[in-house]
């Protein structure tokens, strides 16, 4: 019979233990009532609460997905799409978790649901392909507002599918298709344009090129024929000068005038000269000069006489 009590004691008062000892985990709060009033919210760890009397409520505060449906929305130009999208959230207040909302997951389904339709009600179906980031953020902010009472905080959302009907999908595929072989035909037309024009600076170049080095050749011999006409005139002036020095600063040699008088007799004999000036001093060379003289008679003498038998 002692034993009996005294296990009976033994289970109430494990019982007892079982109750009123609660172990929270470090990513959990606890919502303690008594009576079924609230009482306290306790933090992680071992928790002692009155069995019978005081119950505990855990609440998660990790990060958590809610997973919105897909739904069709109607865009601004009245074109079905189909969206769906996942919400992050995390519990800030578990007193409003636990109090505020009762399903929290049917609450935000909804919510997120009826803001998606009025977010891209305002969109034409080009903004909405191409705006995700911003139906995201526009999304989140709205959510995230709303829920503040439900004691939690809408991290972000993102857009999983926009998904037109088939036939918009099949016309943009094609307008798609088109505009890049018309973006191909304009980069070859370019490449084209860009390839003619580097080949027409080329040929300009070395055309430019061509000229200036036939400019360049053309000037070189001008100025070696300019050079060599200057040579031979600067060594006819240095000739002249030095008979003129001879003739006139010295003792010219019987040799040197006889040479100027035979040059001056066949400019006399060709008719380049009519009068011919000798010195005073040339008396002992006219003996000579006379005998040229004679000379060219004799030759032209005979040369008539041969002419006039020869039209005899």
């Amino acid at each position: 019979m002692d034993f009996l009590v005294i296990g009976l004691i033994l289970l109430v008062l494990l019982v007892i233990a079982f109750k009123g000892v609660k172990i929270l985990r470090p990513f959990e709060k606890g919502v303690v009532e008594r009576l079924g009033k609230y009482q306290r919210t306790v933090e992680s760890g071992l928790v002692i609460i009155i069995p019978f009397i005081e119950t505990i409520k855990k609440v998660d505060l990790r990060e958590q997905v809610v997973d919105v449906p897909p739904q069709e929305v109607i865009t601004k130009d009245n074109t079905v799409v189909v969206v769906d999208c996942v919400i992050f959230y995390e519990v800030i207040d578990p007193f409003n978790a636990v109090y505020n909302v009762v399903d929290f997951y049917q609450a935000i389904t909804k919510l997120a649901q009826t803001n998606l339709r009025n977010i891209i009600g305002d969109l034409e179906l080009d903004q909405t392909l191409t705006s995700r980031e911003m139906i995201n953020t526009q999304l989140r902010e709205v959510l995230d507002q709303a829920t503040d009472k439900w004691g939690t905080r809408v991290v972000r959302v993102e857009i999983q599918k926009i998904e037109p009907p088939k036939d918009i999908v099949e016309a943009m595929s094609k307008q798609m298709k088109a505009e890049r072989m018309k973006r191909a035909a304009i980069l070859e037309a370019e490449g084209y344009k860009q390839s003619e024009i580097k080949k027409a600076e080329g040929d300009k170049q070395a055309a430019i090129l061509e000229a200036e080095g036939k400019a360049e050749s053309i000037k070189k011999v001008a100025d070696a024929n300019k050079y060599q006409e200057v040579a031979i005139v600067e060594g006819e002036a240095q000739a002249i000068l030095n008979v003129f020095k001879a003739i006139h600063e010295g003792n010219p040699t019987n040799d040197l005038l006889a040479i100027k008088y035979l040059e001056s007799l066949q400019n006399v004999a060709d008719g380049k000269a009519t009068k011919i000036f000798l010195p005073l001093e040339t008396s002992g060379i006219l003996g000579s000069i006379a005998g040229i003289g004679e000379l060219f008679n004799k030759d032209k003498l005979s040369s008539n006489l041969e002419m006039e038998e020869k039209v005899d």
